[in-house]
């Protein structure tokens, strides 16, 4: 597997190996030696989950005050733009932003630490989007920054009218007033 760290160091680009032929392909979407080898991490995922969005749903950006959630995320059918936002208060990269296309097409794969926001828009008429998280789901402890957010500028792909928002992420928080981890 190739790892490329993105603008934001910890926020890990993974590429995995593909064997292919006129058959079709064949990959490790994730080995636990593999990956903590190739990252120098040493962590334990404890849940996975799958979500299916039509195009120009976006979701996010979701972050977890206690419980905070390293992701490892994937898209098995379709496209998305998807972004992580170093919320770490301390940190040199804190308030920027990474953000890469997934797809079934191309098989990257997203490190996203414990202590970022997470979002994703979609690309394609919809997508499959995977990911494994190192903590569980804490509905009490979710919180949420919004996704046009102009003091993180983030260059969402530009599309015909405005994403597709869930009521929680239609009215998230500024980031300068969002209740952040101490």
């Amino acid at each position: 597997m190739k790892i490329t760290p993105c603008p934001i160091p910890d926020v890990l680009l993974i590429e995995p190996r593909l064997f292919g032929d006129d058959r079709g392909f064949f990959f490790e979407s994730f080995n636990q030696r593999a990956f903590n080898q190739a990252t120098g991490l040493d962590l334990q995922f404890v849940q996975d989950n799958h979500s299916r969005s039509a195009r120009h749903v976006l979701r996010g950006l979701h972050y977890q005050l206690a419980q905070p959630q390293g992701k490892l995320v994937r898209v098995v059918k379709g496209e998305v733009f998807d972004v992580a936002v170093d919320i770490r208060r301390g940190s040199p990269t804190f308030g920027h932003w990474a953000g890469e296309i997934l797809s079934a097409t191309n098989k990257r794969q997203l490190w996203v630490p414990p202590g970022l926001a997470h979002g994703f828009m979609v690309l394609s008429d919809s997508a499959d989007f995977l990911y494994k998280t190192t903590d569980y789901y804490a509905p009490e402890h979710e919180r949420c920054i919004a996704w046009d957010d102009p003091s993180l500028a983030i260059a969402w792909p530009a599309i015909d009218g405005t994403p597709l928002l869930s009521v929680k992420d239609a009215r998230a928080q500024a980031f300068a007033s969002a209740e952040l981890a101490r």
